[in-house]
């Protein structure tokens, strides 16, 4: 069994039911479909947690299929800014207690806005990171969009 990080202990102790998989993961190669296939799931269902900043409304979370790429322009219209980038690798740490390959919208140090793909509900679960590399937590998708208290929207190309 992994070890008990924060995100698991905030599923736990809202009383999501959830499962964990882990998997061997390379430290040059943390691209998410290499989770998907890790932990036999689509990648359609597992989700990576990206970190944006806003020019003008700050830092924002968008949570999107590991195998699409999030579209800057809805990101930014959603998150009611001009403009929107990802965050540094570097400064992941410092916004959201994770790293980059171990990054979950659960237990980040501060609440940001956080959005997910609204396709998200075409599926009664979906997996994201538990809070580290090789670590993910499937759980019922609306119990966790509701538990970071997400908004569904249409952010990917």
């Amino acid at each position: 069994m992994a070890s008990k990080t924060n995100a698991i202990r905030i599923v736990q102790q809202a009383g999501i039911p959830f499962r964990e998989k882990t998997y061997a993961f390379d430290e040059n190669d943390l691209n998410g479909n290499h989770a998907a296939l890790a932990i036999g799931f689509p990648p359609e269902q597992v989700y990576k947690t990206l970190v944006a900043k806003g020019n003008r409304t700050g830092i924002h979370i968008f949570c999107i299929p590991v195998c699409c790429e999030l579209d800057l322009k809805k990101a930014a219209k959603i998150a009611g800014d001009k403009d929107i980038a990802l965050v540094p690798v570097k400064d992941l740490l410092y916004l959201t207690g994770y790293i980059r390959g171990g990054c979950s919208p659960v237990g980040m140090k501060k609440k940001y806005p956080t959005y997910f793909e609204e396709s998200c509900q075409l599926y009664d679960e979906i997996s994201v990171s538990a809070g580290e590399r090789g670590h993910q937590m499937i759980l019922p998708t609306m119990e966790l969009v509701t538990l970071v208290n997400g908004v569904l929207a249409d952010i990917i190309q």
